[in-house]
């Protein structure tokens, strides 16, 4: 049976998503978008369908990736977010050109012109990620409690007192390492 790429973590917020498509980066790291077509897939599930993806879109992308999670983890430990990540994520929001419109549902979705590009979506990602780093939103930058994983994520918990990137992923091995501890 040939190997599967590892599943995708959904969260509520798309940049800190977006930055867990690479996970246990202190531990075995997980690459979840190893491949132009799963950098495609992930960009379609998130509504960000696009019509073509290569390997260039790829190593944008991964950049864009890296720059996010390099700023939200030095905010979420109360450090300065480093001018060259800052750059990088500038950087992709002003080129991306996506609009924002409204659904027949009232629901926002992203127009990413035509041809549907990489660049468009990432530049949404991007902007994304400007917001919940400029504290935009009600919410605050946090780091995974596994000590493998350490995924910066966006607690928006009533008392911001979030400890995991996913519950039932990082929270639930750490529940169940407690548990064969103390059995013994």
């Amino acid at each position: 049976m040939p190997d599967r790429d590892p599943e995708f973590r959904y969260g509520s917020v798309l940049a800190t998503t977006f930055t867990g498509t690479l996970t246990e980066r202190l531990g075995t790291p997980a690459e979840r978008i190893p491949t132009p077509a799963r950098l495609a897939d992930w960009l379609r599930e998130m509504g960000l369908a696009v019509d073509a993806c290569s390997a260039h879109d790829l190593a944008a992308a991964v950049e864009l990736r890296e720059a996010i999670h390099v700023a939200a983890t030095a905010r979420a430990v109360g450090q300065p977010r480093p001018r060259e990540a800052v750059e990088v994520i500038n950087g992709f929001s002003a080129r991306g050109g996506a609009v924002a419109v409204l659904d027949e549902d009232g629901h926002r979705r992203w127009l990413l012109g035509q041809p549907a590009t990489v660049a468009a979506a990432l530049g949404v990602v991007a902007a994304d990620a400007i917001e919940i780093l400029a504290g935009v939103r009600p919410g605050t930058l946090a780091l995974c409690a596994s000590p493998t994983c350490r995924a910066a994520f966006f607690d928006t918990s009533r008392g911001r007192t979030r400890r995991w990137c996913d519950m039932n992923t990082c929270g639930n091995h750490e529940k169940k390492t407690r548990l064969k501890a103390r059995r013994g």
